[in-house]
């Protein structure tokens, strides 16, 4: 399942979504921070959008581990936030559990904080910490998702 995993982030660093999604099993169960839980063909469309969007997009993964029901890796990303055209590096932790040799669920981990002071600038600094800026996050990034035609 290591080999999974890989693959799925070389993809990523290739911005080939379906490379990613081919990694997934039909029943996947995503979660993140930024965009809350994502199932089945949304978490598919997730992937497409953002490696469609992707600017100045680079990813670097490491200390992949897998056995046969679960996986785990840590994996950073570099990027231009759209909205702002701030600069992000941000810190993943990624959490994954197989189904019929396939990921059936994906959980992301990072510090939103961080991730929106960067992204967002000193409102990102003075609120990225909250749950009223978490849940707004998401509705937000779930409406970009409702739109997104690949």
């Amino acid at each position: 399942m290591k080999e999974l995993i890989e693959t799925f982030y070389q993809g990523l660093q290739n911005q080939d979504a379906e490379k990613m999604i081919s990694c997934y099993h039909d029943d996947i169960l995503f979660e993140d921070p930024a965009f809350g839980i994502l199932k089945g063909d949304r978490a598919k469309k997730m992937w497409k959008m953002l490696c469609k969007n992707a600017k100045d997009f680079k990813v670097e993964f490491s200390n992949i581990k897998a056995n046969d029901q679960s996986g785990s890796a840590h994996w950073e990303a570099w990027y231009i936030f759209s909205q702002t055209r701030r600069s992000v590096h941000n810190r993943i932790d990624a959490q994954f559990e197989f189904k019929d040799g396939k990921i059936i669920k994906h959980t992301d981990h990072f510090n939103l904080h961080r991730w929106a002071s960067q992204a967002i600038g000193f409102k990102g600094k003075l609120l990225g910490g909250t749950n009223f800026f978490k849940k707004k996050l998401q509705q937000q990034t779930n409406k970009l998702l409702d739109k997104f035609q690949p």
